[in-house]
């Protein structure tokens, strides 16, 4: 469901003549649904509301200050790739504390500013990745929340996304590894980190009226 709609030749959002906002303010214009965004949020919410999880918005998608405010009023989290994106989401009223921090060029300095802000984890990719991440938390004196990125191994075909999801993930895929677990103190396995394949929703036609 979104709120654009064609009335009387022209394209609405939310009721509002788009033709008659782009004559005032000039092109290129930007607009966005406050309605459309909760409404899609609210239900995927909805259907995630039986598994033990978090809902994290791709910053990189749309760092509009707007646009994250009104996801942190809702409770998401937020997905990460540096640090200047950590810092537009607390300045739209993020908590750091709900936030992974993706990426697989994170700097040292990256790291320190996550560690000290309290973000949720470090999505990692690779084991190299988290021994570096282990060495700067070490050099602070604290522990790094890390998550492993789980790939599932076929797209979702049953009837609820949610039951999909809690049949697929390979827990075996995101327990500690005991190998790199003892020589690596400085970190704690947070679980799954995203679940790939991504589900990419249709964009939609909006009939002409």
């Amino acid at each position: 469901m979104h709120s654009f709609h064609y009335a009387n030749g022209s394209l609405h959002c939310e009721g509002v003549d788009l033709d008659a906002l782009a004559a005032t303010h000039g092109t290129p214009l930007y607009v966005y649904s406050k309605a459309t965004i909760l409404d899609h949020y609210r239900r995927l919410a909805a259907s995630m509301s039986e598994l033990d999880c978090r809902i994290c918005y791709a910053t990189k998608a749309n760092s509009n200050l707007a646009i994250l405010n009104l996801l942190a009023k809702e409770g998401a989290g937020f997905d990460i790739v540096s640090e200047g994106e950590l810092f537009r989401v607390e300045k739209a009223g993020g908590d750091p504390g709900k936030c992974t921090f993706a990426g697989v060029g994170k700097t040292k300095a990256e790291i320190v500013a996550g560690l000290r802000k309290g973000i949720y984890s470090f999505n990692a990719e690779s084991e190299a990745e988290v021994a570096f991440i282990n060495e700067v938390a070490g050099s602070l004196g604290m522990i790094a929340p890390i998550a492993k990125p789980v790939a599932t191994r076929a797209a979702p075909s049953c009837r609820r996304f949610a039951d999909w999801l809690a049949t697929s993930i390979d827990k075996a895929a995101i327990a500690s590894e005991p190998r790199i677990v003892g020589r690596l103190p400085n970190r704690s396995a947070s679980g799954a980190s995203k679940i790939e394949p991504a589900i990419m929703p249709a964009i939609p036609q909006i009939p002409r009226s």
